[in-house]
């Protein structure tokens, strides 16, 4: 006769399913982001910045914005920068020049331009047809109601740190941004760009007349890329109040920080 301590109790099957979770590594969690959306972050980041250093060299050859298509030291600007220039004829009002580095920044500003148009692109056929865009970037119905914005707005303009669980997502104004570079700054940006380039225009005219000029282009890039730089800064912010660490570990290695892979589990 079997006793209790002999018998075969059969396991139940979800005290099974529980053992297995609880057992099973972290590292079978689905990764924090894919390898192709931590690729294309890297390359368009050190893109970006070689675009600032260079366009910063541009823009201190002629530190003078104008409106329409011609645009020069004789003809009133719409707006400048109080800045001294690396070209003698231009004027700034200061009795020196800057060293001028404008040949090698526009080459290099260039390349730069082409290596962020076709890493958007790939990041772009990506995120449309891996469904990232809408799994990670798209708002949902429950997050466009007064009580969810209003919240996420106070949370951020307190500082106040993710929870773990929170972490693993992005928040409603990190979509809202992250949209609103993906499409609608970076296309600008690349638009305003090319519309500046004389062998681009002279085979896509359009591109130029509809922004009114070639100088116009060149004022629209201007604050497009201040606007850029802005969100970057705010980024670069937010990263540290979220935690510097989880969040560079997450982009370079794709893996949450262990508390954040034991919330989710």
């Amino acid at each position: 006769m079997a006793t209790l301590g002999s018998a075969g109790v059969p396991l139940q099957p979800s005290s099974f399913v529980a053992t297995a979770a609880s057992a099973s590594p972290a590292s079978t969690l689905t990764p924090r982001h894919s390898l192709l959306v931590r690729v294309t972050h890297w390359i368009i980041t050190l893109s970006f910045f070689a675009l600032l250093v260079t366009g910063s060299e541009i823009l201190i050859s002629h530190p003078r914005f104008y409106w329409g298509e011609t645009g020069n030291n004789l003809t009133p600007a719409l707006f400048r920068i109080p800045i001294p220039a690396s070209r003698r004829l231009v004027p700034t009002g200061y009795g020196y020049t800057l060293p001028d580095a404008n040949g090698w920044s526009r080459a290099l500003h260039f390349q730069a331009a082409w290596v962020v148009v076709l890493t958007g692109l790939l990041y772009g056929i990506y995120g449309l047809f891996s469904g990232h865009f809408r799994r990670n970037l798209l708002p949902g119905r429950a997050d466009f109601s007064w009580r969810s914005i209003s919240a996420d707005i106070g949370r951020h303009l307190r500082f106040a740190r993710p929870s773990d669980a929170d972490a693993r997502s992005y928040n409603l104004l990190q979509r809202f941004a992250y949209l609103f570079v993906v499409l609608v700054l970076f296309p600008l940006v690349i638009w305003t760009g090319l519309a500046m380039s004389p062998a681009f225009t002279s085979a896509f005219p359009a591109t130029v007349i509809l922004l009114g000029g070639r100088q116009s282009a060149r004022t629209l890039h201007f604050f497009l890329s201040v606007a850029l730089l802005l969100f970057l800064i705010v980024h670069v912010v937010m990263i540290f109040v979220a935690g510097f660490g989880q969040r560079m570990r997450a982009m370079i290695t794709g893996r949450a920080s262990k508390r954040m892979e034991d919330a989710a589990v």
